[in-house]
C-alpha cells in the first residue's frame, strides 16, 4: 500500500515527487511505487457565504445583523473544484495507508490541507512533513522523519480560529457599515488600520504649518564644512545670525578636533518578500503587487528564484551545500566576474545573518535557484527584479565593507564647522555591485584629500559662507515601500507593551499585504499619485465611520496573542470564538447607534441625477472619466465619452486613368485643415436602483424614456457584490484593448 502526499502547489508537488521517486504524471497528480503526490492550488476550500445560513442573509439588511451562525461551514471554491475532485477521488480509492500533509510548514499551510481533507470526508491516518526548504536532501530527510499529524492539531485550531474570526468581524462590520450609512463601505481587521495610517498622514499634511530655517556651509578652499549651531543639528532660525554669516569672508579658523575611526558596514541580509517589495518600489518604481506578480513568474515560469511568499531572510544549514551551484547558475550574466571570483577564491557561507536554522520560518529567504539563468528569456521587468535578487545574493556571501572615517571640527570666531571624509579599506560585499557596474551608495561623506591631511591645531582659511534659507516640509505621503514597512512594523503604532510583542509579524502577511494595498486602490479608498498614495474622500470617510476597535493594529495584537496560546494548547478555541461573536455583536451595535452620516467631500464630483447625492469622480483604466453615486440605494454610474464628429478631410480630386480605373486623390496640403471637432456625451454605465426616479436625460437632447436596468443591485451576497465588480473590471479592460 502507498501513501498519498498532499502538497500546497503544483510546483512544490512536482519537486516532492521528483525527490521521492514518483514520475508517472497524470491529471492533477503524479504516481509512483511508494507515493502518489497530488496538490492544492493554494486554498481549494473556503468558508461559506452568509446566504448558506439562511435565505434572509441573501439581502444586505440591518434587520438581519449581526450574522452569528453557530458553526461556520466550508465550501469548495468553484474555480478550483476540478482539482478538489481529483484529490477526493484519490482519497476515496482506499489505495493509501495514510495521507502525508506536505503543505507549507506554517499556520496557513496547515489550514489549507485540513480543510481539504475535512471537506473530502477523509478520516484515516494522517502524517506531517515539516521542512523549511525544498531541496532534494531536505525532502528526503523529511520523509524519513514524518510526524503524526495530531502533533499539529493545535496549529490547525489556531489557523481555523483566525479564519472564523475574520469572517465574523469582517462580514458583520462591512454589512453594517454599508447598510447603515447607505454607502458601499467595507471594513476589516487588516484593511481598516492600514487605511487609517494613510488617512492620519493626510490629516497631518493638511494641518501642517511650515516654518523657515537656515543652514550654512563654509568654503575652506580644498574642502567645505557645515555650520553646526548646536550639537547634532545644522538648522538654526536666527535671521540676524544668517545675515551676519553670509557676509563672512577671509576669516581664520582652527582645527579643534580631528578624529579618525575605522568602521565596518555589515553585509545586508537576504531578501524576504517585504524587503524585496520595498527595494523594488524605491529602485525600480514597482508597486507591491507588480513585484509579487513578477516574482511569481520568476519562480513558477523561469524557476530561477526560490519561493516568493516568505517572511524569512535566512537559509537553513542544509541549503549551504547548494550555494556553489546557485552561484554557477548566474555566471552568464553581468555578475560573471564576482561569481567566478567566489567560485575560485571562496565565499562566506557561515554568516549568522544569513545561515540560521532557528530563524527560518515557513520558507527560507529569496535567493537564486540552481537553474541556469538565460537573461534573454526574461522581460524587462523580470530581468530588473532578478538583478536585484542576484546582486543581494552575491552581497550576502561577501565580507563586511570596511572604511576609515575622519571627522574634523573647526572653530571660526567661536562658531563650529564640521567636515567629514571617508576612505575605503576593504570593499568587501560592495565589490559585487561595482564589478557589475552598479552604483553603490557612499558612506559618511566623500573621500577628501583636504580633510584627510588636517590635524588638531592646524589653521585654515574660511573663504566664504553660503547661507541657505529653507522651509520645513510636511510629512511625506506613504509609498508602497513606506506603507509595507508600516504594516510590517505595526507594533510601533500600539501603546500597550503586551500587544507590541504579539505584532512581531505586523499587519497581514508578506503574502497578503500587496493584495490588501491593491484592494484599497480598487475600492477607490486611495488613489495613486505617482509613487504616493492619496486617500480619497470616500476612503477618509470609511476610516472616520469605522468602529474604533478596527482602526488600530491593537485588535490584531490581541488576536495573535490568543492564537499563539491556542497553538500552544494553553487556551480553549471555543472561548476565543465566543469572544469573537460577542465582539461582532458589539461592532454592529456601535455602528447602529452612531449619530454620524456618510458625507464625503468630493472636490471634483457632481450631483447624482437620480438621488441628488454627491457622485465620486474617477478615471478608469482606459482613461475614461467616470462619475459614480456612492449610495447603495442608488448606485447610478456614468462616464464621459468624446467622439470625433467633424474635421476637413482635405481637397478631394477624382480622375480616370488610361486603364479606365477611377482614382481619388486627397491632398491634405492644398487647404488649411481645421481642428477636429469632438462631441462630448454622457453614457450610463449602471442605471440607478431607484427605478423610474431619474429626472434628467442620459445625454443632452436624448428623448428616450428612462428605463432602469434589470441588473441593478437590490441586495445580494458578498459573492454577488464582488462578481459584479469583477465583471465591470473585465469590461473596462476589454474597452481598453
Amino acid at each position: 500500500m502507498k501513501k498519498l502526499v498532499l502538497a500546497e502547489k503544483p510546483s512544490v508537488g512536482r519537486e516532492i515527487a521528483r525527490s521521492i521517486g514518483s514520475f508517472d504524471r497524470n491529471k492533477g497528480y503524479i504516481d509512483g511505487r511508494e507515493y502518489t503526490v497530488t496538490w492544492a492550488l493554494g486554498h481549494l476550500v473556503e468558508l461559506e457565504e452568509p446566504a448558506h445560513y439562511g435565505e434572509k442573509y441573501r439581502r444586505w439588511s440591518l434587520e438581519t445583523l449581526p450574522m452569528i451562525p453557530e458553526v461556520l461551514e466550508e465550501r469548495v471554491i468553484e474555480s478550483s473544484s476540478d482539482q478538489f475532485g481529483v484529490i477526493k477521488k484519490l482519497l476515496e480509492s482506499n489505495c493509501y495507508t495514510s495521507v502525508v500533509i506536505a503543505t507549507d510548514a506554517g499556520r496557513e499551510g496547515e489550514l489549507v490541507a485540513r480543510w481539504i481533507l475535512k471537506k473530502a470526508g477523509y478520516e484515516g491516518k494522517m502524517e506531517r512533513l515539516w521542512i523549511s526548504s525544498q531541496t532534494e536532501k531536505a525532502i528526503k530527510e523529511g520523509f524519513l522523519s514524518l510526524r503524526p499529524a495530531e502533533d499539529y492539531d493545535n496549529l490547525y485550531r489556531a489557523a481555523e480560529c483566525r479564519a472564523h474570526a475574520d469572517w465574523y468581524v469582517g462580514m458583520n462590520a462591512t454589512r453594517a457599515m454599508t447598510t447603515f450609512y447607505d454607502a458601499r463601505l467595507s471594513s476589516g481587521r487588516v484593511q481598516t488600520p492600514t487605511l487609517a495610517l494613510m488617512a492620519k498622514r493626510e490629516d497631518e499634511i493638511e494641518e501642517f504649518e511650515g516654518r523657515s530655517y537656515y543652514s550654512a556651509r563654509g568654503n575652506f578652499g580644498l574642502f567645505s564644512a557645515s555650520f553646526y549651531p548646536e550639537e547634532g543639528s545644522i538648522r538654526f532660525s536666527d535671521s540676524i545670525l544668517a545675515q551676519k554669516m553670509g557676509e563672512w569672508k577671509e576669516k581664520k579658523g582652527r582645527v579643534v578636533e580631528a578624529i579618525t575611526e575605522d568602521k565596518r558596514e555589515l553585509v545586508p541580509q537576504a531578501y524576504d518578500l517585504t524587503e524585496l517589495q520595498r527595494d523594488a518600489n524605491i529602485k525600480l518604481g514597482f508597486s507591491a503587487k507588480e513585484t509579487l506578480d513578477t516574482l511569481q513568474r520568476l519562480y513558477e515560469v523561469h524557476k530561477i528564484v526560490t519561493y516568493p511568499r516568505t517572511d524569512s531572510r535566512y537559509i537553513p544549514r542544509d541549503v549551504v551545500p547548494t550555494l556553489s551551484d546557485r552561484i554557477r547558475a548566474i555566471r552568464e550574466s553581468e555578475f560573471s566576474y564576482q561569481a567566478d571570483e567566489y567560485l575560485l577564491s571562496g565565499y562566506r557561507s557561515d554568516n549568522p545573518r544569513f545561515v540560521s536554522d532557528k530563524d527560518v520560518t515557513d520558507h527560507h529567504a529569496i535567493i537564486p535557484t540552481e537553474e541556469k539563468v538565460d537573461t534573454k528569456k526574461l522581460s524587462r521587468e523580470e530581468y530588473d527584479l532578478w538583478r536585484l535578487i542576484a546582486l543581494r545574493f552575491l552581497e550576502v556571501l561577501g565580507e563586511d565593507y570596511e572604511y576609515s572615517s575622519k571627522s574634523v571640527k573647526i572653530s571660526v570666531d567661536g562658531s563650529i564647522f564640521i567636515a567629514r571624509s571617508s576612505r575605503s579599506i576593504r570593499k568587501g560585499y560592495r565589490s559585487a555591485g561595482e564589478s557589475a557596474g552598479i552604483k553603490i551608495a557612499r558612506s559618511e561623506g566623500e573621500e577628501s584629500y583636504g580633510v584627510d591631511i588636517l590635524k588638531e591645531g592646524d589653521e585654515v582659511d574660511l573663504l566664504s559662507v553660503r547661507v541657505r534659507k529653507s522651509t520645513t516640509l510636511p510629512p511625506e505621503r506613504y509609498t508602497d515601500a513606506t506603507l509595507l514597512s508600516a504594516m510590517e512594523h505595526a507594533g510601533r503604532f500600539v501603546e500597550d507593551e503586551s500587544l507590541k510583542g504579539n505584532l512581531s509579524s505586523g499587519l497581514g502577511t508578506p503574502a497578503t499585504r500587496a493584495d490588501i494595498i491593491e484592494k484599497l486602490v480598487q475600492n477607490r479608498y486611495v488613489d495613486r499619485d505617482g509613487k504616493y498614495f492619496v486617500p480619497t474622500a470616500k476612503g477618509r470617510e470609511a476610516v472616520r465611520l469605522a468602529p474604533e476597535i478596527l482602526k488600530s493594529p491593537d485588535l490584531t495584537g490581541e488576536w495573535e496573542g490568543r492564537l499563539e496560546r491556542i497553538r500552544m494548547g494553553e487556551e480553549d478555541p471555543k472561548l476565543f470564538i465566543r469572544d469573537i461573536k460577542n465582539l461582532s455583536r458589539r461592532i454592529v451595535g456601535d455602528i447602529v447607534l452612531s449619530k454620524e452620516r456618510f458625507e464625503p467631500k468630493f472636490k471634483d464630483g457632481k450631483t447624482c441625477p437620480c438621488c441628488k447625492s454627491e457622485m465620486m469622480k474617477f478615471v478608469d483604466v482606459d482613461g475614461t472619466t467616470h462619475y459614480a453615486c456612492q449610495r447603495m440605494s442608488c448606485q447610478y454610474e456614468e462616464r464621459i465619452v468624446k467622439r470625433k464628429v467633424g474635421g476637413s478631410q482635405g481637397q478631394k480630386r477624382t480622375s480616370i486613368g488610361e486603364d479606365g480605373k477611377v482614382r481619388i486623390v486627397i491632398n491634405k496640403n492644398s487647404v488649411r485643415l481645421p481642428k477636429a471637432i469632438y462631441e462630448t456625451s454622457v453614457e450610463v454605465v449602471r442605471e440607478s436602483k431607484k427605478r423610474g426616479e431619474r429626472r434628467d436625460s442620459v445625454r443632452e437632447g436624448d428623448k428616450r424614456p428612462y428605463i432602469a436596468s434589470s441588473s441593478s443591485l437590490s441586495g445580494g451576497t458578498m459573492a454577488d457584490f464582488f462578481k459584479r465588480s469583477k465583471e465591470r473590471e473585465e469590461e473596462r479592460k476589454r474597452r481598453r484593448k
